[in-house]
């Protein structure tokens, strides 16, 4: 068998193995691969191969792993997601916010918080709030 077989089924499985990995760096080393089975191709020696092999893959890596990167991963806004999205939700008082206290509750969306007063005014059973901070489980609320 032909050494660019080899070649190209180590493209195959390099690809397959990218499908499973982010960061487009094991595309790169197909891409190198696939030179190397051309160099193969045209009856090169094995260290030649190696060489176009090696030079192809630093390229790529160089070239076109930054095009990849802004095709498929975008810097538009960053999407709040879990926990963090519950800013700027409304809600509740379910248990009195005490002035200087973090031990008050808020009901948003069906789920009950531990919260506290943004500017430390108590806040009875049955006030409208909306989220405007959150460490770590105390949400900080705001009289609506």
């Amino acid at each position: 068998m032909d050494i660019w077989v080899y070649w190209v089924v180590a493209a195959l499985v390099l690809f397959i193995v990218e499908m499973f990995t982010s960061g487009f760096a094991v595309i790169c080393l197909a891409i190198g691969a696939l030179g190397g089975a051309a160099a193969s191709l045209l009856d090169w020696s094995l260290e030649i191969q190696l060489l176009v092999f090696a030079v192809v893959s630093f390229v790529a890596l160089i070239a076109v792993r930054p095009i990849l990167k802004r095709l498929f991963f975008s810097k538009g806004e960053k999407v709040q997601t879990n926990v963090d999205a519950i800013i700027g939700k409304r809600g509740v008082v379910c248990a009195e916010i005490e002035a200087d206290d973090d031990n008050g509750r808020v009901m948003i969306d069906g789920l009950d918080w531990r919260a506290k007063s943004n500017n430390n005014e108590p806040l009875p059973v049955g006030t409208k709030v909306e989220v405007v901070e959150r460490d770590s489980v105390i949400l900080t609320v705001k009289k609506l």
